[in-house]
């Protein structure tokens, strides 16, 4: 990447991180993608309480996004709330209740960690067991 395109990356991961933040988004993780897939750079994993919230939380980042000039190619999930996604190209904006994004743990796919919901207490859900 440019010197350029690393700096559009970078005010389109501020801008998602601060759309996010304003709706209150828990655990948000950055993950820098670009030595694992060419298809993006930079994804971003947030945790909403609600299903009402993964809702507007991803509606605040494409809007946010879109408002700044960032072309979005497309938003998922925004019918069950459980798990929103907005691809934005380079930056991949993944939201989720708790449970499901326990259940998934995408963050270990992509060479993150997994945040520790509720550090020191043991946690109101489960992954299933299958």
């Amino acid at each position: 990447m440019t010197e350029q395109e690393l700096q559009d990356l970078q005010r389109m991961v501020d801008v998602a991180t601060n759309a996010l933040e304003d709706i209150k988004a828990k655990d948000i993780t950055l993950l820098d993608t670009s030595e694992k897939t060419s298809l993006f750079a930079r994804m971003i994993v947030a945790s909403g309480d609600s299903t009402r919230q993964v809702k507007a939380l991803a509606n605040n980042v494409a809007v946010d996004l879109k408002t700044a000039g960032f072309e979005i190619l497309s938003t998922e999930g925004q019918e069950s709330g459980e798990w929103a996604l907005v691809d934005a190209g380079d930056l991949l904006v993944h939201v989720m209740l708790p449970a499901v994004r326990d259940f998934y743990d995408i963050e270990a796919l992509w060479g993150g960690e997994k945040p520790s919901f509720h550090s020191g207490a043991q946690k109101p859900w489960h992954a299933a067991d299958n």
